[in-house]
Parts: C-alpha cells; sequence; structure tokens
C-alpha cells in the first residue's frame, strides 16, 4: 500500500511546504518507506508486500508513526485528506516552487500548466501481485465497472481551500479534468493497451507511455496491479479493509481471466457518469451501477460487491474484516460524512483538520 499525507501547521491547520526535512527524518526510522510527493505540502508513505491485514495494519501504523513524529519535529501534523480542507497560507493554489524535486514533476509543470493548481491531491494506492502485465491488463477490465463504488467509499474530500464543495470526493473531480487520469480504457491485450499509451502520449496527454496514470495499472516498476482511485483514509482500519477488498476483486478478476472471460465492455461515458455520481454523493448517497447502468444506494453496489468477490475473501480469511468496515460506515459514515458531522457540530474547518490529524495517527499510532 501506498499513503499520501498532507502536512499542516497545528496553529493556522493551513498546509506548510516541509516534505524534503519530513522525510529526511523520517527515513532515518523506516528506511524505503517514506518519500516525497508532487508537491513539498505532502509526503508519501509505502508498506512492504503483506500476507495479510494483520502484517499490513502494523506496516501501515508503524510508517504513519515515523511521518507522524518527522513532522512533529518540524513543528507540524500528519493529516490524512484527499483535498486541503483549507487553503495554503498565500491563497494562489500551487506554484512551481512547491512542486516536489523530481524531473517527472517538472515535466508535468510544463505539461499540463495550470491545470497543476489544482493537483494538490491525497490518494491511497493498493497493489496486487499478478504473475505477468499481460493478466494485469485484462484484470482491469473486469475491475472498471467497481471503481466508482471504491470511489464512493473511500470518499475523503468534501472541503477544498476553505469550502464546502457539495461532493463526497472533490479529488475525484479535480482528477477527472485530465485527459490521462480516471479509469483506464478496455483493452483486449496488452498490446492493445501499451499502444493506447503510446498514442496518448504522443497528443502530450501523458507524461509516458510505460508510466500511465489511469486509476488501474499494471505498475512499470513492480510486478502489481496498482489501483490508484482511493482517496487516501484517514482510519488505518478502512485502509486495510479498502486493500483486503481490492486483493479479493483482483483475485476473484484473475481467475476470469484464466476461465477466458474478457471482461464486461462498459462503455466510457457510462464508466464517467457513475464516477462522477460517485464523487458527488458518496456514501450513502445513490450511485450508478455501471454493470446495469441502473441507479442503485451505494450500500446495495457494496453487498453486490461482496456477494461478487465472497469466496476470495473466505479463502484469505478476510470476510469479518470487510464485514466490519461496511458496519462501521453504516454506523459512523464514511470519512467525507465524518468531516462534514465535525463541521455542523464545531462550525469551523479548523475543527475539520483537527479531527483528521487525530484519525490519522492517533496516540502516535501504537
Amino acid at each position: 500500500m501506498e499513503e499520501e499525507f498532507f502536512l499542516v501547521h497545528p496553529g493556522s491547520r493551513r498546509l506548510v511546504a516541509a516534505g524534503a526535512r519530513v522525510v529526511a527524518r523520517a527515513s532515518a526510522v523506516v528506511r524505503g518507506g517514506v518519500s516525497g510527493e508532487f508537491t513539498e505540502f505532502q509526503v508519501e508513505g509505502r508498506t512492504p508486500p503483506c500476507p495479510g491485514p494483520q502484517e499490513l495494519r502494523g506496516e501501515l501504523r508503524r510508517v504513519r508513526a515515523a511521518l507522524a513524529a518527522a513532522a512533529r519535529a518540524e513543528g507540524l501534523r500528519l493529516c490524512a485528506s484527499g483535498t486541503p480542507v483549507l487553503a495554503e497560507d498565500s491563497g494562489t493554489g500551487t506554484t512551481g516552487a512547491d512542486i516536489g524535486d523530481h524531473p517527472r514533476y517538472r515535466a508535468g509543470l510544463l505539461q499540463y500548466r495550470r491545470l497543476l493548481d489544482e493537483f494538490v491531491l491525497c490518494a491511497l494506492h493498493a497493489h496486487v501481485h499478478l504473475p505477468d502485465r499481460e493478466t494485469a491488463v485484462l484484470v482491469s477490465n473486469h475491475l472498471r465497472p467497481w471503481l466508482p463504488l471504491l470511489v464512493a467509499m473511500s470518499a475523503n474530500s468534501p472541503y477544498h481551500r476553505g469550502r464546502d464543495t457539495g461532493y463526497a470526493s472533490w479529488r475525484a473531480v479535480i482528477r477527472g479534468c485530465f485527459p490521462c487520469l480516471g479509469p483506464p480504457p478496455y483493452a483486449a491485450s496488452l498490446d492493445e493497451y501499451e499502444r493506447l499509451a503510446t498514442a496518448m502520449a504522443a497528443t502530450e496527454a501523458m507524461l509516458e507511455p510505460g508510466m500511465p496514470f489511469w486509476d488501474v495499472r499494471p505498475n512499470p516498476h513492480l510486478p502489481t496491479l496498482e489501483v490508484r482511485t482511493m482517496d487516501v483514509l484517514p482510519d488505518t482500519d478502512d485502509a486495510v479493509a479498502m486493500t483486503l477488498i481490492i486483493r479479493a476483486l483482483v483475485t476473484t478478476s484473475a481467475s476470469s481471466v484464466a476461465d477466458d472471460d474478457p471482461g464486461p465492455r462498459v462503455g466510457a461515458e457510462l464508466l464517467r457518469a457513475a464516477y462522477w455520481r460517485a464523487a458527488r454523493d458518496g456514501w450513502p448517497g445513490q450511485g450508478m451501477d455501471a454493470l446495469t447502468g441502473h441507479v442503485l444506494p451505494s450500500s446495495a453496489q457494496a453487498q453486490r460487491l461482496v456477494d461478487h468477490i465472497r469466496p476470495a475473501l473466505r479463502a484469505y480469511g478476510d470476510e469479518d474484516e470487510v464485514t466490519a468496515f461496511l458496519h462501521r460506515l453504516r454506523q459512523h459514515g464514511s470519512a467525507a460524512e465524518r468531516q462534514r458531522a465535525r463541521m455542523a457540530h464545531e462550525r469551523h474547518l479548523s475543527a475539520v483538520v483537527d479531527g483528521l490529524v487525530r484519525e490519522t495517527c492517533p496516540d502516535g499510532c501504537d
């Protein structure tokens, strides 16, 4: 798993550009487990491959604790939110000076220009091992219809730079403005997939054909299928459960691929509409089932998903974890709902940030 976090000032609750300093401190504790991100307002934590939920939970807490301690040493706090709740001190959006020190980030700034002013976003990425890239592409076809539901279940970005957006996942809306982000194309083979990526890179809609940024992709450096559609989640148990759902979904889809099932050809227009509805209404709102085109409660879609992946959940021993996650969603709401509940109670966005900070690393993530 990979998780991206914001760095916020405990007084102003606004973003602070200190990523390089925080990563340098945390690297001394979890070597290889932390890195910088697209902007200096962010840091990333990542786990090694884990066989099950207990190991994954332990690694997430260990990495979060190291980042939180490093942030505190810089006078800052670690915050898991898909978008900045409050604006940066300048209020002008991201500038070239805020971009992380990486050639790819600088190339993106030249290519996408002012689009990147709003690209200050934090995600959860889950990697699942697959034997080869051809299988990974075909499995992606099976995952495409379920991606809007993953957006709804993980929604954690209702506020953006001081304003209520009216959406559950404003991060998903911002990403939808880019020609290279969002659901992957349907591809009947690895060759077709690579030809599509090459054509997009030739138009400059994508930086590199070998590193597409679609929401599901064969990772260019690891033998994994990477799912990138989710907002970062403040609660580690929720993050673990989302990853278990993805593992079971990938496993179920790989079995279908082995049986020569090419996956449903869901149209790009319908899938984008389902994404938009999921981003707007989140959980427990209504959403479009991309397989049928019907509008259903997200809870009903989630039950369909669990029924679909139940054999894989049981094979891994993960059914109870996922059931508990769905129970938490029903009882306490999504992360986006919890943000709005704090705002309704406290009537100030600083309370929203404080709540996110507490959830991100309670008691030092011990």
